[in-house]
């Protein structure tokens, strides 16, 4: 009975599922590359100069480093979390294909970053890509680094949203 139930949750969110293993994948791919091309965390690389660098840094905290020094508090939210969107995504437009994909993106951004905080060895995000603008003798202007995860996840939230917005029933005028 158990089985049949899994394999129908399984049958029903296919997409999710698949697209989560991809942007998972993805992302621990590209952390993987950039730990091993610049392995030492605050490691550099220009490729743009004055607007675009490969960065191997590290974060505890959330987004724009909120709450940093917390990996393992953030780690439970983020299991938490992705444990509470598996059991209730049905109720966010999940059976439309953009919400399939926006879950998978979700999903699989999650799950890369939560792995980064309780791999041994790591137990922080990898952020790597770093955007910036360094005008000629002025003080940097920067978008705080990001990863595949971070993208996935803004994206998936994002598109829930305009989802949500889009498939607001629209009130009628009132009689007068």
């Amino acid at each position: 009975m158990a089985d049949q139930a899994f394999q129908d949750f399984v049958r029903r969110n296919r997409l999710i599922l698949a697209l989560g293993g991809a942007v998972y994948v993805l992302d621990q791919l590209t952390k993987w590359v950039v730990v091993q091309t610049l392995p030492g965390i605050g490691e550099e690389k220009s490729v743009i100069p004055g607007f675009f660098k490969f960065v191997h840094w590290s974060n505890t905290g959330a987004a724009w480093s909120l709450f940093s020094g917390n990996n393992p508090g953030l780690a439970i939210i983020g299991f938490v979390a992705l444990i509470l969107l598996v059991c209730t995504h049905q109720h966010f437009h999940a059976q439309t294909l953009a919400g399939r994909i926006a879950f998978g993106l979700i999903f699989g951004g999650i799950a890369g970053n939560l792995t980064d905080r309780v791999l041994p060895g790591r137990h922080a995000v990898v952020d790597f890509l770093y955007f910036y603008l360094q005008p000629r003798g002025g003080n940097i202007i920067d978008f705080p680094a990001f990863n595949l995860a971070d993208s996935a996840i803004c994206s998936g939230v994002g598109l829930i949203f305009l989802i949500s917005w889009k498939s607001e029933p629209q009130k009628k005028p009132a009689e007068s």
